[in-house]
């Protein structure tokens, strides 16, 4: 899958607002599913990848698609203290838009991981996924 990328950008007091892109809807994703990590560990690139979990979603619309994704993530963390990143990402559309997801990670280890935000949620404010024409974008703001 080719990467993308993601940076912080200014957003309502109290929140954490993100832009990610990628030449896929899925590089977006997953760039998306970085930032969550990203706001959430201090360091990811220490999360191994102990532990599989697929994902799959359908929703209408992409906005909705990236809002569940995020809250899909967010959730397991809270449910089962998984830190989880994509690995493999695959968008369809046959009516619905449909995500399927292999995520890769490991149990929160206070001994390892060093949490920063409590994320609760992504919310809809300014909430994107589009293709542009330098290929996806997705903007989102987390509830911290």
């Amino acid at each position: 899958m080719s990467a993308g990328s993601f940076r912080f950008v200014e957003g309502a007091p109290g929140d954490l607002s993100f832009l990610a892109r990628g030449p896929t809807a899925e590089a977006a994703l997953a760039a998306a599913g970085e930032a969550l990590l990203a706001a959430t560990l201090e360091d990811p690139a220490a999360l191994e990848a102990r532990e599989t979990r697929r994902l799959r979603l359908a929703e209408t619309e992409a906005d909705l698609l990236l809002l569940r994704f995020l809250n899909e993530l967010i959730y397991l963390r809270d449910a089962e203290q998984l830190l989880l990143r994509p690995t493999i990402l695959r968008v369809t559309r046959d009516g619905a838009l449909r995500l399927d997801a292999r995520l890769e990670g490991e149990r929160v280890d206070p001994a390892r991981h060093t949490l920063l935000s409590d994320v609760k949620a992504a919310t809809a404010h300014g909430l994107v996924l589009r293709e542009t024409p330098d290929g996806w974008e997705a903007r989102a703001t987390l509830d911290v």
